[in-house]
């Protein structure tokens, strides 16, 4: 069998964004520098050992299914990029199982490679819907553009009113009631992946400056 470690820092499979489920944490344990992650949820009868699936935007492996529950594992990389490290148990988790290939692509590509975190720095609550605008590091502004995609704890938005260290996203309320961006508030952190389209742009882009510098 592969190892977990492997699967989940070089070859996970796609994601459309669109949460199937939530789950709950029933228990963490540190093991030297990695985390273990007991979660029930809808889907564990469902799922399978070696499956990828995206836990709040982060791909990682099963490597462990019981009747009440399955795990996964954070590697130390994981934990020092996204907001694993916080996680306890209690938390609610969005879930989502690698897209077939077969059907639509109801969100956008995602890759659950998650490239940032940010933070949430206000919460509105507007007529049937609720606008979030979140704070992330300028090193990351040309990943995202007016009315383009991105993904938050693994939910596929749609960024508006974007500067170079934040941006705002519209939640409707099927979103808000289930997933968990509801408990997302002034002061929360979520896991961000930007468009993969915007990474490969950004990587032609510059590699043609330095050949022309």
């Amino acid at each position: 069998m592969m190892n977990p470690e492997t699967k989940n820092s070089e070859i996970c499979k796609m994601f459309t964004g669109i949460i199937e489920k939530t789950g709950i944490i029933l228990e963490v344990f540190e093991k030297q520098l990695n985390k273990e992650f007991y979660i029930s949820s809808p889907l564990t009868v469902q799922l399978q050992v070696d499956q990828s699936v995206s836990h709040n935007g982060v791909c990682l492996t099963v490597d462990q299914v019981m009747p009440e529950y399955h795990r996964v594992t954070a590697i130390d990389e994981t934990l020092k990029k996204t907001n694993l490290d916080s996680w306890k148990a209690g938390d609610t988790v969005n879930l989502e199982r690698s897209m077939l290939m077969n059907g639509r692509l109801d969100g956008h590509v995602v890759q659950g490679h998650v490239d940032t975190v940010a933070i949430c720095e206000s919460k509105t609550e507007h007529p049937g819907s609720y606008v979030y605008t979140f704070g992330f590091p300028t090193e990351f502004a040309d990943l995202i553009v007016e009315k383009g995609s991105i993904c938050l704890n693994g939910i596929s938005l749609t960024a508006f009113d974007v500067s170079d260290n934040s941006f705002s996203v519209a939640i409707i309320p099927y979103t808000y009631d289930y997933t968990n961006i509801s408990g997302i508030n002034k002061g929360s952190s979520v896991n961000v992946e930007f468009d993969i389209f915007g990474k490969y742009a950004r990587r032609i882009i510059r590699l043609s400056a330095r050949i022309t510098a």
